[in-house]
């Protein structure tokens, strides 16, 4: 008896240590393969940025005002760097006045790789409320596939700030459009570390729940007239936003030439309509949890998937999965103590499926679908052209490229052309 109680308390102690490390990087055994980091060194800096002159909808129609964008930049570093990792310190939690430590692989202001860049950009936009660490293990994994990665705090949105939602509803695709505007400069000015180091005329934009919000509207979607005339923000705030716009059209970046929407929050209130997604042309990846109970999969996500008439786009599914599919990192061990409605744990957490799968699995679609669109990798095709069965198949069969048997359960991949 002493034996096994001596086995429990290592069992239980050695998990908490485990846990204790609040590891963004993790990696399961039965991770796919582009799953796995890439072939460069990561760099880390944070970086501060000001939206000068912004309208300020919770104030008033003519209030102005300045807004702070703080990012996370991930980067490829020079191969002599030492791969030690760090922490990323003092990160507020989700529901909580607690901060917390995170662990990852990233070396803190490692010298960036010259000589291999430039790198496609990745901009990366949290949920309502969220934080640029959020989703954090695809910033890693990314610049470790050779991608400068920029992951946003978005003023009036984060887990410190968190204010009025019609701010989120007016500047979010904004927000990221003005980062890919200011990243490409100073990767053109003659100093700092971004210098000579992107190529952002390949950029590409990854948004969670209402960054995925932001993401279709970046990628084209004109706003409807019903999302002007719902009332969640005040008069005019959202006219810059409405399709068919001249502010709407003038706001199509070039450079952006791929987006991914993951849990996309919008399309059940009916904030786009046909013409709306018929204005997003480039190639889109759309994930989502068959389970969502904010965005709605069948009413809300799948629409914008099928309705993007005119983009190249893919779609993942995890079946059962809720609004917190594949985007969120795992929960840190401070927020393992208590679960419940408006807990810090059922933030981040899934029901039914591991944060860590989800990630794992997200990563290797990332990475081939950035490859394919940015980087023009045809050898990239062949992870996303899969034959799409229902979970409820006996798909333990199904063997798709890079997953290993039996580990495509409950997953469903489908392929639109453009024009269908």
């Amino acid at each position: 008896m002493r034996q096994l109680l001596v086995i429990f308390l290592l069992a239980v102690t050695g998990g908490m240590t485990l846990a204790q490390d609040n590891r963004i990087d993790q990696r399961l055994p039965d991770a796919p393969e582009l799953a796995q980091p890439g072939p460069h060194t990561v760099g880390v800096r944070t970086v501060d940025l000001l939206y000068a002159d912004r309208p300020d909808v919770l104030t008033g129609p003519q209030a102005r005002y300045d807004r702070p964008l703080r990012l996370e930049i991930w980067y490829p570093a020079e191969p002599e760097t030492a791969n030690t990792g760090g922490p990323y310190p003092n990160v507020k939690m989700a529901n909580s006045t607690a901060t917390v430590t995170l662990h990852g692989q990233a070396v803190r202001d490692a010298a960036p790789d010259h000589v291999s860049g430039p790198f496609p950009l990745v901009i990366i936009s949290h949920g309502y409320p969220g934080n640029r660490y959020l989703l954090s293990p695809f910033g890693e994994h990314l610049a470790s596939q050779g991608y400068v990665v920029a992951s946003i705090d978005h003023f009036e949105s984060t887990y410190e700030n968190k204010l009025g939602f019609a701010s989120t509803l007016a500047n979010r695709s904004p927000d990221q459009l003005f980062v890919l505007n200011r990243i490409a400069a100073m990767s053109g000015e003659g100093d700092g570390f971004l210098s000579g180091l992107v190529d952002a005329e390949n950029s590409a934009i990854i948004g969670y729940s209402m960054g995925g919000y932001g993401a279709v509207i970046s990628a084209g979607a004109g706003l409807s007239q019903a999302a002007m005339d719902s009332g969640m923000a005040p008069p005019t705030a959202l006219d810059a936003l409405a399709a068919n716009s001249d502010a709407n059209r003038a706001a199509r970046d070039p450079r952006l030439k791929a987006a991914v929407t993951i849990a996309p929050w919008g399309a059940q209130l009916g904030l786009w309509d046909a013409a709306g997604l018929a204005g997003i042309e480039i190639p889109l990846l759309v994930i989502g949890g068959t389970q969502d109970e904010i965005s709605d999969y069948a009413g809300g996500i799948r629409r914008i998937f099928e309705g993007a008439v005119n983009a190249e786009r893919y779609m993942l599914s995890f079946q059962g999965a809720g609004h917190n599919a594949a985007a969120p990192m795992p929960p840190p061990a401070e927020a393992l103590q208590q679960g419940g409605p408006g807990s810090p744990y059922e933030h981040y957490a899934d029901f039914v499926w591991s944060n860590v799968r989800m990630n794992n699995i997200a990563q290797h679609f990332l990475t081939a679908f950035l490859g394919l669109t940015l980087k023009a990798d045809d050898s990239m095709a062949g992870y996303l052209d899969l034959a799409s069965s229902p979970w409820t198949e006996p798909a333990g069969d199904r063997t798709w490229p890079g997953f290993a048997p039996r580990t495509t359960r409950g997953l469903v991949v489908e392929h639109l052309p453009s024009g269908r």
